[in-house]
């Protein structure tokens, strides 16, 4: 099994055979990582045409940086970055908010059960509430949201991302992505209870 040690090695290796002018090596890169950068896609449009288009202008755009890769995080994380600038800036080109759609309920979710899991006090109105009712609740709420705060629970909930790699990915202190991320689990809280009081019920 390859550790992600030697898979940040193979891929600094691709990265150089790239620029040493190997179509081939980076053609490998895209092979390994679109399928993750296709998933990120679709947290932020339904649309499998957008989804392709996020994902194509990623890939686009980390080939024509790949000489500014300076190896400070591993590529992955640094094509995280791209993938994530490239996903709110097409949403707001199209003046469409960030994070109005998720299409796989189970994910979409996550949000609602952390919070009702993590002291948040928080209980559903019907224990057998439906994943497709949670993913339209989680959509609902996020859609509440400012950007930032998002941007964070994308990461963390859906893509259960470790607090290094998010600092990496967002260009912030591991500090600022603990206290973004909590206040973005407390407005989530807000609006949720604001928008759908009956998850108060055990309060």
């Amino acid at each position: 099994m390859v550790t992600m040690h030697e898979l940040a090695r193979e891929d600094d290796q691709l990265v150089e055979e790239a620029l040493g002018g190997n179509a081939l090596s980076f053609q490998l890169l895209v092979e390994r990582y679109q399928e993750r950068i296709f998933a990120l896609a679709r947290h932020y449009t339904k649309s499998a045409v957008e989804v392709e288009d996020i994902a194509q202008d990623t890939f686009l755009k980390a080939y024509r940086r790949l000489d500014s890769f300076q190896r400070q995080s591993s590529f992955s994380t640094w094509l995280y970055r791209i993938a994530v600038n490239t996903a709110l800036d097409f949403l707001k080109r199209s003046g469409r908010s960030p994070v109005q759609a998720v299409e796989d309920p189970e994910l979409s979710a996550a949000p609602v059960r952390a919070l009702a899991g993590s002291g948040a006090s928080l209980s559903a109105p019907d224990a057998n509430l439906r994943r497709e009712e949670l993913a339209r609740i989680t959509q609902r709420v996020l859609e509440e949201l400012p950007e930032i705060f998002r941007t964070v629970l994308v990461l963390r909930e859906f893509e259960d991302m470790p607090y290094q790699e998010m600092a990496e990915v967002l260009g912030i202190s591991i500090g600022t992505v603990e206290s973004r991320l909590f206040r973005a689990r407390a407005r989530f809280k807000e609006a949720l209870l604001r928008l759908y009081p009956e998850f108060a019920a055990g309060d």
